[in-house]
């Protein structure tokens, strides 16, 4: 299965508690809902065009958590966030995480090394394994270079404080922009579908005048 990283953030790259001010006040966090009064159809058809694509899902403990909290009591039919996420598959990365607690069925806790169970999954049949929320995982599957896409709705605001995204000490790398897939919508919020280039390296380069005229050298 491909693996897919689906974020909600800020422009600062705040990805933390955009749905609720309650919803993770994790160090002290206190800015929490700040993209619901971006959000629109236009937002929901994407988020909803995300959770098409899934045939698994892959959290860490706290998202699977907040979520599993949630969207169990969404029972509307036509709802199809709520309807994949309470049938499909669902695998939580925790050493702690009991089967008892992890009763959102279906559910499988992973409690070997994270980057080994996800290689592991990625073999299993089907077309996606996607991750949502879960800002610790993600690093993880970042540094380890086992990201084949991320899928990102950025929100025209700064939040100033909280769980970044790419915070900083991640390993550098380079995207390509999926263009018939990224897009601006209405209100200001940016669709960006981001395919992994290099990792571990960027590339630089530098401008210098030469014979009077601005030019560009690539290393």
């Amino acid at each position: 299965m491909l693996l897919s990283v689906n974020i909600i953030v800020s422009l600062d790259g705040v990805m933390q508690g955009p749905g609720a001010p309650d919803e993770d006040r994790s160090g002290g966090f206190d800015r929490g809902g700040w993209l619901v009064p971006y959000a629109s159809t236009h937002t929901n058809e994407v988020v909803e065009s995300w959770f098409r694509a899934a045939d698994a899902f892959l959290f860490g403990r706290t998202s699977y958590g907040l979520l599993g909290g949630y969207w169990p009591k969404v029972t509307e039919p036509a709802n199809l966030i709520a309807t994949k996420l309470n049938t499909l598959p669902k695998y939580v990365v925790s050493s702690k995480l009991t089967d008892d607690e992890a009763d959102w069925s279906p559910t499988t806790v992973l409690r070997g090394d994270p980057a080994d169970e996800v290689r592991r999954l990625k073999e299993l049949p089907g077309t996606e394994l996607q991750v949502h929320g879960s800002w610790k995982l993600v690093q993880t599957l970042h540094q380890a270079g086992l990201v084949d896409v991320y899928r990102l709705l950025q929100y025209p605001v700064v939040v100033g404080t909280g769980k970044r995204l790419f915070p900083d000490g991640s390993t550098p790398s380079t995207f390509a922009t999926v263009e018939e897939s990224s897009r601006v919508l209405p209100g200001g919020v940016v669709a960006l579908t981001l395919d992994p280039r290099s990792l571990g390296a960027i590339s630089a380069g530098a401008y210098t005048v030469e014979q009077g005229r601005s030019t560009t050298v690539l290393d």
